[in-house]
């Protein structure tokens, strides 16, 4: 305690890093930041922009870079993209703003990259499904994870699926994005000795064209695999970052 103390009152430390050491989290305007959940998770908090103002969001990601020298943000609105350009482009070095996903990444000076010794393969069955599958890499990406990404391989014509997959089982894991009927993962899970992650994409027309039917499919999967939430490519790539960082370990 009397260290932290010491290190704010000389300028090394701000209250706001000292207060991440004390609770583990730092309390501000625009809500709580869970600056521990990396180390007490193995995985960072993430800032969920979508019902979020401008000024919050722009308020978590400076808390994010003082605390844990980066940010990773989700579903983020133009208006949002603009603030944080505006805000954080001078202070940042490293902004990564891709606004078909909807997500930015920015990074200290400071931050240090790690590398897991671990890759993960994500699929796509089509182009619409390339969003969703994009934020899960961002994920994985920012772990230090090596990302194999094989697109537009739906089951519509199973020669594509066939014809990637030696490429698919030299993954660790595997995330496979799909909408429709959401076959495309449980296909994958019967062909591979991978664990295998599905994440069902709001696709589709009319009934269960929302995501419901690839949800309903890959739930009701008879091969064995994981299923995130509709749209969820951040709980996927979370997900995979976990199994990356154990294999990780047990391979160094």
């Amino acid at each position: 305690m009397r260290e932290l103390l010491e290190a704010v009152a000389g300028g090394s430390l701000s209250p706001a890093q000292a207060e991440a050491e004390l609770r583990g989290y730092v309390v501000g305007d625009a809500g709580r930041f869970d600056a521990a959940r990396e180390q007490r998770r193995g995985i960072p908090e993430a800032i969920f922009a979508e019902g979020k103002s401008a000024e919050q969001v722009v308020a978590l990601a400076e808390t994010a870079l003082e605390t844990t020298d980066r940010a990773l943000l989700t579903r983020v609105s133009e208006s949002q993209f603009e603030a944080l350009e505006t805000h954080l482009g001078e202070t940042a070095p490293d902004v990564t703003i891709d606004r078909r996903t909807a997500t930015v990444r920015v990074t200290s000076p400071e931050y240090e990259r790690p590398s897991l010794d671990a890759t993960v393969g994500i699929a796509t069955g089509g182009t619409v499904d390339g969003p969703v599958a994009d934020e899960a890499a961002m994920v994985l990406r920012d772990a230090g994870a090596s990302v194999d990404r094989v697109d537009d391989i739906g089951v519509a014509a199973l020669d594509r699926t066939l014809d990637q997959l030696d490429r698919l089982r030299e993954a660790d894991v595997l995330i496979v994005a799909a909408g429709r009927e959401g076959a495309l993962p449980t296909v994958v899970a019967g062909l591979v000795d991978t664990p295998v992650i599905g994440v069902p994409v709001a696709s589709g027309y009319g009934h269960g064209g929302a995501g419901e039917a690839a949800l309903a499919g890959m739930l009701q999967s008879c091969t064995v695999l994981s299923v995130v939430n509709i749209d969820a490519g951040f709980v996927a790539g979370a997900q995979a970052t976990l199994f990356a960082r154990a294999i990780d370990t047990a391979r160094s």
